[in-house]
Order: C-alpha cells, then structure tokens, then sequence
C-alpha cells in the first residue's frame, strides 16, 4: 500500500476503535476481537499486510503496548483490595497454569505426536492469560473490584511463569537436562526483585514529580520513564512487566506509603501521584496503542495447515475445560457466583505466547514450526472462546449452568440475578 493509502486505514482503525468501543458497551461484544479480525482480514485472508511489513519494530510495539496497558492498570489498583487479594491471585495463578501445562503437554503428544518435553514446553507457552485482552474486557464487565483485580494480577503473573518455564524448557535441549531447581529460583528472583525495582522507582518518581512538570511538555514523562524501568530491569534478566505492574501500582496509592510512620522518614514531605490530567492523557494512549496492537496480533495469527487449526481448536478447549476447577480450586468461597463464573472463562492468550512461539523455530528446534503455528491459532480461538462466553453469561441462560457449577460460591443470600435475553436499545 502507498503512504496515503496507509494513513487513510491508521485514521479508518481509530474511528473504527472508537466506534467498537461503542458497541462493546451496548453489545457486550468486546472491541478487542474486532480489532483482531480486522487484522486477520488485513493479513492472514487478504494479504495486504504482513509482519514483516512491521520489520523490527512490530514485536518493539507490541511490547510498548503491553508497559503502558500494566503500569495504567497498575495505577487504579486499590492497595487495601491488592492486600486481600494476593493469595487467592497466587493459588489461581499457580494452579491454572501447572493445569494447563500438564493437560496441553499429555494432549500435544498424544494428538500432536510431539516429544513429551516439547510438549510441556508448549504447555508452559499457552498457559498464560493475556494482560492486553483482561485489562480492557474487566472494565466492561458487572464485577467487583476485587475479582477484577485478581484476574488482572494473575494474567501478570502468569506471564512471568510462561517466560520462565517456557525458556527453562528450551534451555534443557541446549543443555541436555531440565533444571526444575533453578527454573523455580528464577521465578521467585523475578518477581521479587523486579517488585522490589518498580517500588523504588515508584518512590522515586513521585519524589520527583513535582519538579518534572516544571518543564515544558512534560506530559509524557512518566510513561518514558516506565520505558527506562523496563529496559533496566529487563537488562538485569528480570521482569519488566512486573516492575511496570508494580510501579503503576505504588505510585498510584503513594499517600497510603505516607500514612506509615517508619517510611515517613525515608519518603519527600508530600505524596505527589499523576493529576487528572495525566492519568486521561494515558488513558489516550491506552485506548490507541491497543487499536494497532490487537490489529498486529490479527496480522500475527497464521493459519497455514488445517490440522494444525483442529488442534489449536482441541488444545483450547482443553485449557477452558481445566481453567473450571482452576477456579474451583483457586479463589475464595466468598468470591459471587458471578464473577467466579467470568474469572473462569477469562483465559486468552496474547503477546506472551506469540513470542514464545517463534523462539523454538529461531533455535531450529524439530517440530518448531507446527509448535508457532499451533500456539497462534490457539491465541485467536482463545480470545474469540473469551469473548463470546462473557457475552453469553453476561446476556444468556449460560449462566445458570456455570452458577450451578460454583454454587458453593458467594455470600449467604446473594442470589445470581436472571439473565438478560432482550436486545438492548
């Protein structure tokens, strides 16, 4: 395409992002996998656009997506919900993921023929939640905060042990042997040193905020400065993503920090945090980097052999089938019915899995190829599998079947509201 022919889609995706957004809020039908389809439409059916039409920079903004997205979330979350919900986030998040990894790892070499430690290495590649998919569709759905917080946490999370187990894994084929001691080592160092680095900076930033806006133009200073975060931290062989999560998530409830009388000492006299102007100026961002980056996971997406589209089809329904008794299993009694009911059907896969995937061909590993090519049609039929079911339980009978399933969930005496069958106006 020429350059006008280009500017004319980027001005058509925005409109139409916002147009989606509409219809989401309506419809429940989530913007995100419009924006999908789009991309498949533009790449994988029409060919007008390709990855390679990105060059080095499509994995570079796909990334940038993904900081902005967790350190804005990070930012709203609430540090007393954060609190009580850290061990529920860490039984869904280990559970599900050690689910899902051995269920797709059995069914990859029974269906797929793939050796057993390629398998789990699958397994730990499409056993993540998307970050990029749950942020924007929580926000849509009738959920406390807390549910929603957990979800959110746990897509982070998830991401983290995906990296690490999915590496430790291609690292035992270089090596010979697997190192289950040192692949639980570097989780624990990841996520505690890359928070303990998103505090500090959180700290840091707020002390230095003031004299920041000082400057002209300086709006956009504190994602630049969740960039450099990410960069150091990453450098240092840790995760970026969780100091971004992690940074939002202080800095956001900075006045909480203050209101400690052994921290008053070490923090500045006031507790400066990002004004209403920033924070609707990131949400700006948000909104348009996630436009393009769902359209690049659309372009992505590969559809190649149609047995490998059968197994991507078999392979997530097996990770929505055991993300139930995940669920089951994974968060408190008291969590509603309701919201247990979308937490278990909230299982996309994103940017993690896309670039895990192509690692394994990069190192010419045998079976690389059907590996990538399964693990994106797992990602588009996840997020499609996501969104349809939050509509159904959202608008249908659905979940009626699902509060049967959690019925032992929910405080005494809330009742899941009747589903709504009518078309909304």
């Amino acid at each position: 395409m020429n350059v006008a022919a280009n500017i004319l889609v980027v001005g058509a995706l925005i409109f139409g992002a916002h147009l989606f957004t509409g219809i989401f809020s309506r419809a429940r039908v989530p913007d995100v996998l419009l924006l999908t389809i789009i991309g498949i439409i533009l790449g994988p059916v029409l060919h007008l656009v390709t990855p390679a039409n990105f060059g080095s920079i499509g994995p570079v903004f796909a990334a940038v997506t993904l900081i902005i997205i967790l350190f804005e979330a990070g930012l709203s979350l609430d540090l007393d919900i954060l609190r009580t919900s850290i061990r529920p986030t860490l039984a869904l998040a280990g559970i599900n993921f050690l689910v899902s990894l051995l269920a797709i790892g059995a069914a990859s070499h029974y269906l797929m023929g793939l050796p057993p430690r390629l398998g789990f290495m699958l397994g730990a590649i499409i056993a993540s939640t998307s970050p990029a998919v749950i942020v924007p569709l929580t926000r849509q759905l009738r959920m406390d905060q807390g549910s929603k917080t957990i979800v959110f946490l746990e897509s982070a999370l998830s991401d983290v042990l995906s990296i690490v187990v999915a590496i430790g894994f291609m690292d035992s084929f270089r090596l010979g042997k697997l190192n289950l001691t040192q692949m639980i080592g570097q989780i624990i160092a990841t996520l505690l040193l890359a928070g303990l680095a998103g505090a500090g900076a959180a700290f840091l930033w707020s002390a230095l905020l003031l004299r920041i806006r000082g400057l002209e133009n300086s709006i956009f200073t504190t994602p630049a400065f969740v960039f450099v975060l990410f960069g150091v931290v990453e450098i240092f062989g840790f995760s970026g993503y969780v100091a971004a999560v992690v940074f939002g998530a202080v800095l956001g409830n900075i006045e909480v920090f203050h209101g400690v009388p052994w921290m008053r000492r070490y923090l500045p006299n006031e507790a400066i945090t990002l004004n209403v102007e920033e924070r609707n100026f990131l949400g700006e961002v948000v909104f348009l980097l996630k436009t393009f980056f769902f359209v690049y996971v659309g372009v992505s997406i590969k559809f190649t052999d149609p047995w490998l589209i059968y197994m991507a089809l078999a392979l997530t329904g097996l990770i929505f089938l055991f993300r139930i008794p995940a669920v089951w299993l994974g968060l408190r009694r008291e969590t509603p019915v309701r919201d247990a009911s979308l937490i278990a059907i909230m299982s996309p896969k994103g940017l993690a899995a896309v670039v895990l995937a192509s690692m394994p061909l990069e190192q010419n590993l045998q079976g690389g190829s059907k590996l990538q090519s399964v693990t994106y049609g797992v990602v588009f039929v996840s997020i499609v599998l996501t969104s349809v079911l939050s509509f159904l339980i959202e608008r249908t009978a659905l979940s009626r079947f699902y509060a049967m399933i959690f019925r032992g969930f929910g405080r005494p005496g809330v009742v899941l509201p009747a589903p709504e069958t009518q078309c909304l106006p």
